[in-house]
């Protein structure tokens, strides 16, 4: 586990992680990043814990700049569990107002760099000012061919395969899918992320060490990588190194 680093990078920091990060190496074609730690940021500056979900736009910001510069062409980021509905009310209700303020500010940029948004999860639970800027979004950017953001919002791993076996159930009552057929690559179309690749590298910051119900079946043989650095304090330097020790693993997926 890497050492808390909330301080300030000195250039020469900077420029020796950029420099050890190899662009001619193998870059994640997927990421997946828990971006865990606001409220304990906001609780270390006696802050309202909504304050450090706030700071926390301003880091996906960046590391999907630093991302989309390095050649990533997805990258999914867990912004609501299906879990965080039992957090208090007025934190809940902040969080959903999150993607409109976000992407009332940064769309024209992403649209700019390329970036296709789309959103992974449960929509039913949702608001209808949270799904009406999605789903703007989702069609503003739909054409774009750069990298993919991903926003995982009242997402559950567990809730996920459940639906998807209900739709298998019902096909195969329907008699449209024979149960003999049934492999991994079939489960995998009924999922979420039926049209893009399992995450290579999971990120996951504020020194938890769990999946917490992220992408349980995607999950299966991806490199993860964790910090103690809380979200809010999260750099492109740490998404560097995050990459760089990435490309220094050898994925066997079972084999010598």
């Amino acid at each position: 586990m890497l050492e808390h680093l909330a301080r300030k990078w000195t250039r020469k920091e900077k420029q020796n992680v950029q420099e050890e990060f190899d662009s001619s190496g193998k870059i994640p074609q997927h990421v997946a990043i828990i971006m865990d730690g606001n409220g304990r940021w906001a609780n270390q500056r006696n802050l309202p814990r909504v304050a450090g979900h706030r700071a926390g736009m301003k880091t996906v910001k960046e590391v999907v700049k630093a991302a989309d510069e390095m050649g990533v062409r997805y990258m999914t980021m867990y912004a609501f569990s299906t879990e965080n509905w039992k957090r208090p009310r007025d934190e809940v209700d902040f969080l959903m107002k999150l993607p409109q303020e976000f992407l009332s500010t940064e769309l024209d940029e992403l649209i700019e760099r390329n970036v296709r948004i789309r959103m992974l999860g449960s929509k039913g639970e949702l608001p209808s000012h949270t799904l009406k800027a999605l789903r703007e979004a989702e069609e503003k950017t739909r054409d774009n061919h750069g990298l993919q953001l991903n926003f995982a919002l009242n997402y559950g791993g567990r809730d996920e395969l459940v639906k998807a076996f209900a739709m298998i159930a019902e096909q195969v009552k329907a008699g449209t899918l024979d149960p003999k057929q049934l492999d991994e690559e079939v489960i995998s179309r009924y999922l979420y992320t039926s049209e893009i690749p399992d995450p290579d590298l999971l990120i996951r910051t504020s020194g938890e060490i769990r999946l917490s119900n992220f992408m349980l079946w995607q999950l299966a043989y991806t490199e993860m990588w964790f910090t103690d650095v809380l979200w809010p304090d999260f750099t492109r330097e740490h998404f560097y190194q995050a990459i760089v020790e990435y490309q220094g693993r050898a994925r066997r997926y079972g084999a010598v």
